[in-house]
């Protein structure tokens, strides 16, 4: 393992923590080493985000660190998208990972620093599409109450994600096949009737109120699917919501 990460010349170690119990805690390595042979640490890496993805470089030695499959430049198919990825060795404290495409983290923390906005947004969508509706809750009741975040729970539930295909909470929840967060969004952010909703969407803690904003069950993603394209596609139960009352074909 290299000596110190190219970006900060630390050694290539976690930071031992000071309430650590332990008097002679072992060193946990900290080694993400990129396809030219220069060595960093995965957090540092990742603060070099906006640049890397610019110009697709190492930050130290500049050397171009995109990677096509075998056989990529000479598809049979001139008009199909390339499959490109930044394939890195990362050792850590779970032992060391071979081929890990660090392209897709980088071109999420290099959005991220452009929008800030968009991390809980982020965080929404995969609390969604872990079923995690207590997080969500949550999530929706502080950002109406944080001043620090540039973005509330309207435009919360309407965001739609351009790292992935464009698609809305509610496409997230119907393709993760979560039920709980699907009805909760539907309850936040949609105009179908009250009646119509199990019974647990009115103990969630968040009033329905009024809806603002478009209706989420007409956000397209950039296929330009609605989630009613989506459930038409899956079996029961979701292609049994596919009615006129839950699902119009117009808004």
């Amino acid at each position: 393992m290299a000596d110190i990460c190219k970006a900060c010349t630390e050694p290539l170690l976690l930071p031992i923590d000071p309430e650590d119990s332990d008097p002679s805690p072992s060193p946990i390595p900290d080694d993400l080493l990129l396809p030219c042979g220069c060595h960093f640490h995965w957090q540092c890496l990742l603060d070099l985000a906006p640049s890397i993805i610019t110009n697709h470089s190492c930050p130290s030695c500049s050397t171009h660190l995109l990677a096509t499959p075998p056989g990529g430049s000479s598809s049979s198919s001139s008009s199909a998208p390339q499959a490109i990825s930044i394939p890195t060795r990362y050792t850590s404290e779970g032992g060391v990972e071979d081929n890990l495409d660090i392209l897709p983290t980088l071109n999420e923390e290099a959005y991220l620093s452009q929008h800030p906005e968009a991390r809980p947004a982020r965080a929404m969508h995969t609390m969604v599409a872990e079923g995690d509706v207590s997080g969500l809750v949550e999530l929706l009741m502080d950002v109406d109450n944080d001043e620090d975040v540039d973005i509330d729970a309207t435009q919360l539930l309407r965001w739609t994600d351009p790292l992935n295909g464009g698609k809305s909470a509610l496409h997230v929840a119907i393709e993760a096949g979560q039920e709980e967060p699907f009805w909760l969004l539907l309850w936040l952010g949609s105009g179908m009737k009250g009646e119509f909703f199990p019974e647990e969407m009115r103990q969630v803690g968040l009033p329905r109120g009024e809806v603002g904003g478009e209706d989420i069950r007409f956000i397209q993603d950039a296929e330009g699917r609605r989630p009613r394209d989506l459930l038409m596609r899956m079996g029961p139960p979701w292609s049994l919501y596919v009615e006129d009352w839950m699902f119009p074909e117009v808004a």
